[in-house]
C-alpha cells in the first residue's frame, strides 16, 4: 500500500546536496519517485550488498539503507511495485511502506556505496583470515576454526562481488554473485562434513591454538566493522554496523568459548558443535545469495 504524503524530507530522500537524482531524471525523462520499503530480514551489510546487486539494473537514482530500522529508501523512476517484485524473492520480507513523487526542488543525495579502497581492505582482511583459519584449523584438528574460516570466506565473497559489480552489467554482477554463492555453499557443506568427520573419528583439538587464532579473527572482524563505519552516515547507521554484524563476532566468540570449554572439560564436543553451527550459518548465507535472479 502506498502513501500519498509527500516524500520530501519525511523519508530522508532529500537531506543532502547532490545532483545525482536530477541527472538521472534528465537522462531518462522520467519523473522521480521516492519510495520507502520495510525489509524485516535485512540486518547486516552482507544483505545490503545482496539487495544492491538485485537492484543493479533498475531505474534508480539513489539508495539509502537504514539497517537498524530495517528500512530502504529509494529514489527512482517507474512503478515502485516493480522494485518490490525484485525484493520479495530475496526472502527478506520486503513490503512497500510509502511512495510519492519527489519534490525536485530539493536536492537528493547520491547513492553512496562503500569506497572501492575500503572494499579492497575488507576483502584482503577476510581472505587472509580465511587462509589462516583453514590452515590453523586443519593443523589444530579444530572443526570450529575451519568453519569460522568458511565464514570469513563468506564475508570475502560479498566484498569481492561488490568490487566485481563496479562498472559491470547487471548480468555480470549476478553471475559473479552466483559464483560466490556456489563457493560459499561448498565451503559450508565442507565445514559441516568436517565437523561430522572429526566427531566420528574422535579427534581432539588443540585448545590453545583455537583460542589464539579465534582472538585474531575477532580482532579482524572488529577492524572490518570500523572500516565499514567510516563510510556510513553517522549516528544510527554507525551503530547498526556494529549491532547487526553481530553474526561474525558471535561466531568468533563461539569458537573462543568452545576453546575454553574444551580446556575445562577435556572434551572435544564443544569444538564439534560450534563447527556444525557456524557451518550451518555459512550455508544459510549461501542460499540467500543463490536466490538472486
Amino acid at each position: 500500500m502506498t502513501s500519498e504524503n509527500t516524500c520530501s524530507g519525511k523519508c530522508g530522500c532529500a537531506t543532502n546536496n547532490d545532483a545525482a537524482a536530477p541527472t538521472f531524471q534528465a537522462q531518462t525523462g522520467e519523473p522521480l519517485i521516492c519510495s520507502e520499503f520495510s525489509i524485516p530480514g535485512m540486518d547486516c551489510p552482507a544483505e545490503e550488498q545482496i539487495i544492491r546487486l538485485h537492484l543493479a539494473d533498475a531505474p534508480i537514482a539513489s539508495l539509502q539503507f537504514d539497517l537498524s530500522g530495517r528500512r530502504l529508501r529509494i529514489t527512482h523512476g517507474g512503478d515502485p511495485s516493480q522494485l518490490l517484485e525484485r525484493l520479495v524473492p530475496l526472502g527478506f520480507g520486503a513490503s512497500l511502506v510509502a511512495s510519492s513523487p519527489l519534490d525536485t526542488s530539493a536536492d537528493v543525495p547520491a547513492d553512496t556505496p562503500a569506497e572501492a579502497h575500503t572494499l579492497w581492505l575488507l576483502l584482503a582482511i577476510n581472505a587472509l583470515m580465511f587462509v589462516i583459519e583453514i590452515i590453523a584449523g586443519w593443523l589444530a584438528n579444530s572443526a570450529g576454526l575451519i568453519a569460522d574460516g568458511a565464514d570469513m570466506f563468506a564475508d570475502a565473497a560479498v566484498y569481492g562481488v561488490a568490487l566485481l559489480a563496479v562498472g559491470k552489467s547487471a548480468l555480470h554482477q549476478r553471475n559473479a554473485a552466483r559464483l560466490a554463492g556456489v563457493l560459499e555453499l561448498l565451503l559450508g557443506l565442507a565445514a559441516l562434513l568436517e565437523a561430522g568427520r572429526r566427531a566420528w573419528a574422535g579427534s581432539f583439538p588443540e585448545e590453545m591454538t583455537m583460542l589464539g587464532i579465534s582472538l585474531l579473527a575477532l580482532a579482524a572482524n572488529i577492524a572490518c566493522l570500523w572500516l565499514v563505519s567510516r563510510h556510513r552516515h553517522g549516528g544510527v547507521h554507525m551503530r547498526a554496523s556494529y549491532i547487526f554484524s553481530a553474526n561474525d563476532v558471535l561466531a568468533n566468540l563461539g569458537v573462543i568459548a568452545a576453546a575454553g570449554l574444551v580446556a575445562l572439560t577435556g572434551s572435544p564436543l564443544p569444538d564439534w558443535l560450534i563447527g556444525g553451527l557456524i557451518g550451518g550459518l555459512v550455508l544459510a548465507g549461501a542460499f540467500k545469495i543463490l536466490r538472486l535472479r
